[in-house]
């Protein structure tokens, strides 16, 4: 898995993307981040990104050439057109069933982080396959849902995590939220572990982890619990 990251602050990004699992996985071959200045692919000497939107309003819109130079360099470079991602407020709430659909689907993602008030239309109409957000709010820009986006596509990146069990033991994997963990010592500020993880008895303690995991989901995400299909 290859995914290009279309961003003004490509130093930030790749540094966060290159650290613990997602860097292990790099240095292994599993998965690769590169990220793309879009100010080389600018054709004035200021090396302008963005202007004044037409119709006025506050602030400035990210120009569609230096986006598209930028776009067309990574697709000549991989030979094809790339499914291509725009991450903005307006697209479509992200979800761990996404996460699985772009890394079962595709081999190569380009994601697209803009700034300022947003991007020129026309570069979402010509290049955008797909416009994703990570939730209802608005930030300062794309990069932290890129990086969200590139987390959760390249951890189930087979080989990148070192069991099978890492994902599907987890929150969201089957629609319910995960059972509560717990470690060493046994009391810690005169809480302790619940009996049933210290038995022994693995039949019990998956009975036990089920309940807690439907029981936390119907608790703190009832939205979720509504839609599980409990056996």
């Amino acid at each position: 898995m290859i995914i290009d990251i279309m961003t003004l602050f490509p130093d930030v990004v790749g540094d966060m993307l290159c650290e613990s699992i997602l860097g292990r996985g790099q240095e292994r071959g599993f998965i690769k981040v590169v990220c793309h200045q879009i100010r080389d692919f600018t054709t004035n000497k200021q090396r302008q990104v963005d202007d004044y939107p037409y119709g006025g309003g506050r602030g400035c819109i990210m120009l569609a050439e230096p986006l598209y130079n930028c776009w067309k360099h990574i697709c000549d470079e991989a030979g094809k057109s790339i499914h291509t991602i725009y991450l903005t407020p307006s697209g479509k709430v992200f979800t761990q069933n996404d996460a699985k659909r772009l890394q079962s689907i595709y081999d190569r993602l380009i994601l697209v982080c803009g700034r300022y008030e947003g991007v020129d239309e026309r570069f979402i109409e010509t290049c955008v396959d797909e416009e994703i957000s990570i939730g209802d709010y608005v930030l300062t820009g794309g990069e932290i849902p890129a990086m969200v986006v590139a987390d959760a596509v390249c951890r189930l990146v087979p080989g990148v995590l070192p069991d099978e069990e890492c994902l599907t033991d987890e929150s969201h994997w089957a629609g319910a939220l995960e059972y509560p963990q717990y470690t060493r010592p046994e009391t810690w500020m005169d809480k302790s572990v619940p009996e049933i993880l210290l038995s022994g008895h693995h039949e019990n303690i998956e009975k036990w982890k089920k309940e807690q995991s439907l029981l936390r989901t119907k608790t703190r995400r009832p939205d979720l619990y509504e839609k599980l299909i409990i056996n």
